[in-house]
């Protein structure tokens, strides 16, 4: 197999979550299981961090195009592999800790990437997989697109860094849609700032504008990234606030009966019981 920092020649890496391709100095992520709409695994969260790490060592790549399988971009998180009781002891470790949990690094370390990061959305792009989108530099969806932050359905809040990585949306539109859930086709997401483009084909309009990135320094494209991003610095102390209300909604009984709801829509919510 030849490694990501080999740059020679074309590459494509076959992972158990994920494929990379990485040819004419665009690195391409795409979530590969498809079966579950790609929806984000603990598995897929450590090899999408370990992919990260070494593309930040890789002096070749240009700009990373992160996008999903058979036409969906990510269902959010895989609530099946979160409930495991392998991993669900491991998960509530992460709300606790205070630094920031795997949840949050898997959005925004795209942030800290050299080179430009373009998500390209089509189909379901919602709860966590609408927070890593977010992650990226750069949102370019299809038509067919669809996204929402899901969490409140759950009886959750959205906590994957969403605090940094939603600065540049407005603060109103932020509340309504965490509070809502509402599900956004293409136009509207746009409209509220979720995406910079809408194209009918999407990864074709990615290239082109790598492509018109590639004949600027690298340097300089670094420089723009690091400066605008300083723009909106967030400490961390936000970070923690995003996982100390998810602790609380998950021990929460409105959190059980929001599960509920969603099958019967008749279910009542009990008073509220923080604040």
């Amino acid at each position: 197999m030849t490694p990501l920092s080999n740059q020679k020649r074309a590459m494509m890496e076959h992972l158990k979550t994920l494929t990379v391709q990485i040819e004419h100095q665009i690195a391409t992520i795409t979530l590969n299981r498809p079966n579950k709409k790609n929806a984000i695994s603990f598995q897929m969260m450590n090899e999408l961090i370990k992919v990260a790490h070494k593309l930040k060592r890789n002096r070749e790549v240009r700009a990373v195009i992160l996008m999903g399988a058979d036409g969906n971009f990510s269902s959010g998180l895989d609530l099946a592999d979160l409930n495991d009781p392998k991993n669900f002891g491991f998960a509530l470790y992460e709300l606790a800790k205070p630094t920031p949990s795997k949840f949050q690094k898997v959005c925004l370390i795209w942030q800290s990437l050299p080179v430009p990061v373009i998500a390209v959305v089509q189909g379901v792009c919602v709860g966590g997989g609408l927070q890593l989108a977010l992650g990226a530099d750069i949102r370019i969806a299809a038509m067919d697109a669809r996204l929402s932050v899901l969490e409140a359905k759950w009886g959750l809040v959205a906590d994957m860094g969403i605090t940094h990585t939603a600065c540049d949306i407005h603060r109103d539109v932020m509340k309504q849609i965490a509070m809502t859930a509402e599900m956004m086709d293409a136009p509207i997401a746009k409209d509220y700032g979720l995406l910079t483009h809408i194209s009918d084909d999407p990864v074709c309009m990615a290239i082109s504008l790598i492509d018109a990135i590639k004949m600027r320094s690298p340097d300089a494209v670094l420089a723009g990234k690091r400066v605008i991003n300083a723009t909106q610095r967030q400490n961390y102390l936000a970070l923690y606030q995003e996982k100390l209300w998810q602790i609380k909604l998950m021990l929460g009984a409105n959190r059980k009966l929001a599960i509920k709801k969603a099958k019967d829509s008749t279910v009542q919510f009990i008073q509220r019981q923080f604040g």
